[in-house]
């Protein structure tokens, strides 16, 4: 928004004068979602990478701390297994990198450096979120999932479209500053801005890690 009415205010000043940017909070019964860490997307080389290692390092303390505790983990990979890419519809015409995600290659590989285990989900999609055209859904309500932790890629796309659908869907978005990332500085930034102003908490990766080891050793829950 611009204009007279903010002229002489920055934009955190002016939203937050209105009402915006209000704490959701955590729940009680977290789930840890990482979303599209990709062999595509971690090697800055790629169609469709960026340089993801600090991100990559700071998820990691916190996947140790859901598997400790016993939270459901969930991982996102996107794979498009038609060999022309239809099952990408129009979002092929946007971005020639699709391609990098099919399935006969291995861009869709998640990055070997992050800690998958066996009892995690692996969550399959085609477009940007979680969230649409998956299960998502159910399997967070089975296990009685209240908030969502959210770390990942990228912070314009994949990471503000699952944060969106999980405002809408009554899940508590929790979004991690420091474990999130994007090809572009300025859309991560404003992406960030605008989550935390209307459909998220954006917090830093200690207040998420020190929530997540408070919830002391749960009993395990799988979905």
């Amino acid at each position: 928004m611009s204009g007279s009415a903010q002229s002489s205010k920055s934009d955190a000043e002016f939203f937050a004068e209105r009402g915006f940017g209000q704490r959701i909070g955590f729940g009680e019964r977290p789930a840890l979602i990482i979303i599209d860490m990709l062999k595509a997307f971690t090697d800055p080389s790629a169609p469709l990478g960026a340089d993801l290692e600090p991100q990559l390092a700071a998820i990691a303390p916190l996947l140790a701390a859901a598997h400790a505790r016993g939270r459901p983990v969930i991982f996102s990979s996107v794979r498009y297994d038609e060999s022309d890419v239809r099952d990408a519809g129009i979002w092929a015409r946007k971005m020639k990198g699709v391609t990098s995600l099919k399935a006969d290659g291995s861009g869709w590989e998640l990055d070997p450096r992050l800690d998958f285990r066996k009892d995690d989900i692996l969550l399959y999609k085609k477009y940007a979120s979680c969230f649409f055209g998956t299960d998502l859904v159910p399997k967070l309500l089975t296990s009685g999932v209240d908030t969502l932790i959210i770390t990942g890629c990228t912070t314009s796309g994949c990471v503000r479209a699952t944060a969106v659908d999980a405002c809408q869907n009554g899940f508590r978005p929790v979004v991690v500053r420091e474990a999130v990332g994007d090809r572009s500085a300025a859309a991560h930034a404003q992406s960030l801005f605008d989550l935390d102003a209307k459909y998220a908490d954006v917090v830093g990766a200690d207040e998420a890690l020190n929530y997540l080891e408070k919830l002391g050793h749960n009993s395990a829950t799988s979905i």
